[in-house]
C-alpha cells in the first residue's frame, strides 16, 4: 500500500470509533501528532512505532483520558525522506494545532524536523533517533531511547568481553549519507579502542546501494574478528549475504536500525550468528514486557519488534506528562517531560537526564532462524 505525506491517517484512538478529519473538541480531546515512515524502504519503522503508539493511546483513553479528554492522534507519512518529514511537522503544528509530537525513528528525519517544534515550542518526543544531536536542538526536544553515546559502548563492551565475539580486531561498514550511522561507528570505534581493540578498516556505502562486493572484498583482506556495521535492516541484510558468498564469516554487529522482522527474511540464513544492540526483546519475562507482547499479538497478530515497544512507552510518558501538567501549555508539557523519572516501561525503567534523553538499560540479541533472540543485557554507568 502506497502512502504520500498529503494522505494521513487521523485516528481517534477511542475505543469506539475513528475519524478522518483533524477536527477536535479541545474541551473534550487532547490532540497529537505522530510523523513516521510509513512507507519507503524503512517502512516498518514507522509501522510498528505506530501500532505501539495506537495501543498506549487505547489504553490511557480506556482509562479516562488524559486530565479528562480523550487523546487523538494524528499520523502524517514521510516516507522516510527529510523534506517530507519537515512538511509533515510544519502542518502538524501550524495546520492541525497538535499539542505535542511523537517522532521520527531514523536520526536524520528527526534532525530536520525538531527545529519546527523546537520553534513552534511544540513538545516533541522521539521514540527511537538515538543521535545526540537531536536533543541538543532545543529545550522542547526529548526522547525515551539512549543515545548512541551509549549505544556505541554497549556494542563495543559486547564485542571486546563477550565470550560470543571476545575480539581483539574489528572491521566498521557504514552508510555515510546517515547520521545515525555515521555517528554511530564513532562512538564504537572510540568505545572499541579504549577497550584495548583495533579497528583495522573501515568502509562506507550510501544507503540504497545493491553492490557491496568491493569494500567487504577489503574488508575480508584485513581479517577482522568482527564487522561493525550500523546501518538499518534494509542494506543489513543484503549486506550479510554478500559477505557471506564472499567467504567473510566472522559476526556482524549492528545497533537497533537492524530491528525489524524484515530483517531475517532479507538475509536470511547469512544473517544467523549476527548481533545487535536493542531496547527490549520480547523474550524478556517481566510482567510489563510479556502483557505487552499478549495486548500487542492479541491486536495485531504479530510479535512486537523494539519500535513497537518504543512508541507505546513514548505514547504513554508524553500523555503522563501533560497529565501531570494539567495543561497543554508547551513550557508546561516540557517542564513535566523532564521530571520523568523511573517510569516502568517496556523497554526499560526510564528516567529522563538533564540533556532530555532517556537513561535506561540496552540488550544484545542474536540472530538465531531468522528471528532475535536474547542474549545480554547491558546497564549503563551509574554517575
Amino acid at each position: 500500500m502506497h502512502r504520500s505525506v498529503r494522505y494521513f491517517i487521523a485516528v481517534a484512538l477511542i475505543a469506539t470509533a475513528g475519524c478522518n478529519s483533524a477536527s477536535t473538541n479541545p474541551e473534550t480531546e487532547l490532540l497529537l501528532g505522530h510523523y513516521a515512515s510509513l512507507t519507503g524502504s524503512e517502512a516498518t519503522f514507522g509501522q510498528s512505532t505506530e501500532n505501539g503508539i495506537q495501543l498506549a493511546v487505547e489504553e490511557i483513553n480506556a482509562a479516562g483520558g488524559v486530565d479528562g479528554k480523550q487523546v487523538k492522534v494524528i499520523t502524517y507519512d514521510d516516507k522516510g525522506e527529510s523534506r517530507e518529514a519537515g512538511a509533515a511537522v510544519t502542518r502538524l503544528v501550524s495546520r492541525d494545532g497538535v499539542k505535542a509530537v511523537i517522532g521520527e525513528v531514523a536520526s536524520s528525519l528527526s534532525l530536520a524536523a525538531a527545529p519546527i517544534c523546537q520553534e513552534a515550542g511544540v513538545p516533541m518526543v522521539s521514540p527511537s533517533s538515538t543521535n545526540p544531536k537531536v536533543t541538543k536542538i532545543g529545550d522542547k526536544i526529548f526522547r525515551v531511547c539512549w543515545t548512541d553515546l551509549f549505544q556505541g559502548v554497549v556494542c563495543a563492551k559486547f564485542a571486546r568481553e563477550s565470550e560470543k565475539i571476545k575480539a581483539d580486531t574489528a572491521a566498521i561498514f557504514y552508510d555515510q549519507s546517515s547520521a545515525y550511522a555515521v555517528g554511530l561507528q564513532e562512538e564504537f570505534e572510540k568505545a572499541f579502542v579504549t577497550l584495548g581493540g583495533k579497528v583495522i578498516t573501515k568502509q562506507t556505502y550510501q544507503a540504497g546501494d545493491q553492490d557491496f562486493s568491493a569494500q567487504l572484498t577489503a574488508i575480508r583482506a584485513a581479517n577482522p574478528q568482527v564487522v561493525f556495521v550500523p546501518g538499518y535492516y534494509t542494506d543489513v541484510g543484503a549486506i550479510a549475504i554478500q559477505a557471506r558468498k564472499l567467504g567473510l564469516s566472522v559476526p556482524l554487529l549492528g545497533g537497533d536500525g537492524w530491528d525489524s522482522s524484515k530483517l531475517g527474511e532479507i538475509g536470511g540464513e547469512a544473517i544467523d550468528g549476527c548481533f545487535y544492540s536493542n531496547h527490549y526483546s520480547h523474550e524478556d519475562p517481566n510482567p510489563k514486557v510479556q502483557d505487552f507482547l499478549k495486548k500487542y499479538q492479541a491486536k495485531f497478530g504479530e510479535i512486537p519488534d523494539g519500535l513497537a515497544a518504543l512508541g507505546y512507552d513514548a505514547a504513554i510518558i508524553l500523555c503522563q506528562a501533560i497529565d501531570r501538567a494539567e495543561s497543554t501549555d508547551g513550557a508546561k508539557i516540557a517542564t513535566e517531560l523532564a521530571a520523568t523519572k523511573g517510569y516502568d516501561g517496556v523497554t526499560g525503567n526510564i528516567s529522563i537526564d538533564a540533556d532530555r534523553n532517556a537513561v535506561k538499560p540496552a540488550v544484545i540479541l542474536e540472530m538465531k532462524a531468522g528471528t532475535p533472540h536474547y542474549v545480554t543485557t547491558i546497564q549503563p554507568e551509574e554517575n
